[in-house]
């Protein structure tokens, strides 16, 4: 059985160390090197090098493949230069064609005076709340603290904003804004899960606030109890990083899109339709707009409300966690979002399925050059207000 000091030299004859004045050269380099920390958390809560991923030498083989490619260049560090040569041999090991070790550790960049990054500090009552959070090397204490101060907007407190806006407050969105002009009533409650039988009659804005601080008191709720318009969208949208689209009607979501792309502000779209619901991600200036989807909407008649058509209970449910999913891949800067792409979801089939997007170079919203006047009304489309 070999040493310790054997292994060790045997990894140091295959895997190249690189010193901390190239790497801190490198990270001015677009496309250059993926940083891997490889200490434990309680080393890390001292500081890290800008940028790097975090993932403690005992997870390495079950964490990397879901952080890194294959083909790109890796330089691993710890803090003396030890572990990482280890580290660097395993993934040579695993398939990871270009890897290095950062000669020193990070106690040499430090020493060196390089620049570091020192995370946000849970608290121990944080901690014990996203516990699983924090053991996800793609979210972490650095992604959680991301979380924390991050803004999503939801319009609609019913049955597509219900589950999204509950899911995001329980992973710790800093601040929730909740649109909504409708009080509660009694119909809702069969799909809008934000609400109570107590709360009929109340303001649904007032009634998501209860039930979001109720499960977690850190969220900040910010309540707009007035009906989306072209007077107010721009003064709502403008202060948050995301917006989660919960209508349930054609002017609502043009307007709301065409604030977005005004502002380029991701919107989360999400729609649904007796057994049927979809979802998409629309990313100003990367992906599709709803213009794009939808240049001119259909016919009333075709495209009723949940009040008219009705709608299965658990449906917007599904839809609204896809919608809450996506908001926290934008957060996080994680996986690979729903733009360009149209997520359709088959209740009575049980069946995904998925359409390809592109964006219309005639759109005359989010063409380049186009100019966007927001408009409460959509030609031939007079829906009342609704939410799902």
């Amino acid at each position: 059985m070999p040493t310790f000091r054997q292994l060790l030299e045997q990894a140091r004859a295959v895997v190249a160390e690189v010193g901390p004045e190239e790497v801190a050269a490198r990270l001015r380099d677009e496309g250059g090197p993926v940083l891997l920390d490889v200490r434990e958390p309680d080393e890390t809560a001292e500081g890290h090098l800008p940028g790097a991923l975090l993932l403690p030498r005992g997870n390495l083989e079950l964490g990397i493949e879901r952080l890194v490619s294959r083909d790109r260049e890796i330089v691993v560090y710890c803090a003396s230069g030890v572990r990482s040569v280890l580290a660097a041999r395993t993934l040579l090991e695993l398939g990871y064609g270009r890897v290095s070790s950062l000669a020193g550790g990070f106690g040499r960049w430090s020493d060196l005076g390089l620049p570091r990054v020192r995370p946000v500090q849970l608290r121990a009552e944080q901690k014990a709340r996203y516990r699983r959070h924090l053991s996800l090397p793609e979210v972490g204490e650095a992604g959680q603290a991301r979380l924390a101060s991050a803004r999503v907007l939801v319009l609609g407190a019913g049955g597509l904003g219900s589950p999204a806006a509950l899911y995001l407050a329980a992973a710790g969105v800093g601040t929730l804004g909740i649109v909504d002009s409708d009080v509660v009533e009694v119909s809702n409650l069969q799909r809008q899960v934000l609400h109570r039988s107590a709360d009929a009659g109340r303001p649904k804005t007032d009634s998501a606030r209860d039930a979001l601080t109720a499960l977690n008191p850190e969220v900040k709720v910010v309540t707009f109890h007035e009906r989306l318009s072209a007077a107010n969208v721009l003064r709502i949208v403008r202060d948050f990083q995301v917006v989660v689209d919960g209508g349930d009607n054609f002017p609502t979501r043009y307007l709301l899109n065409d604030a977005c792309v005004h502002e380029r502000i991701p919107l989360v779209h999400g729609s649904v339709y007796r057994f049927e619901g979809q979802a998409t991600t629309l990313l100003p200036g990367v992906g599709p707009c709803y213009r794009c989807l939808y240049p001119a909407p259909p016919p009333p008649e075709l495209a009723p409300s949940c009040a008219e058509a009705g709608v299965l209970g658990v449906l917007p449910g599904l839809i609204g966690l896809v919608q809450a999913n996506e908001v926290l891949k934008l957060l996080l800067d994680i996986g690979t979002p729903l733009v360009g792409r149209l997520l359709t979801f088959d209740a009575l089939g049980t069946r995904f399925s998925e359409l390809s997007l592109r964006r219309d170079p005639t759109c005359p919203t989010c063409r380049p050059g186009a100019i966007i006047i927001l408009s409460d009304t959509v030609p031939g489309c007079e829906v009342p207000d609704a939410r799902a």
